[in-house]
């Protein structure tokens, strides 16, 4: 797992919160509200995704490349940010 961490970079790391901050400001526009709080919420998200992935024992992202690190924070974001609005939903 050290070596995901070591191989993902400073670069992946930028990559994957502009992929979050898109998702998130996406579904926040989507919606109508709360853009800010989606775009955060996203890019943060997104950037944890991987992480969570590799220390479940996904090691497949790490010979993905960046693309697909980045297309796995974009879902890890969207289900989050998905998840966020629907806890946070008013009855």
């Amino acid at each position: 797992m050290e070596a995901f961490f070591e191989g993902l970079g400073l670069a992946a790391l930028i990559v994957l919160a502009l992929v979050g901050l898109g998702v998130g400001g996406v579904i926040g526009l989507i919606t109508g509200r709360k853009v800010a709080v989606y775009a955060l919420i996203g890019a943060v998200a997104a950037m944890a995704t991987p992480f969570l992935l590799a220390a479940l024992g996904v090691t497949v992202l790490a010979a993905g490349g960046i693309l697909l690190v980045a297309a796995v924070g974009a879902v890890g974001a969207a289900v989050i940010v998905g998840i966020v609005r629907a806890v946070s939903r008013k009855g």
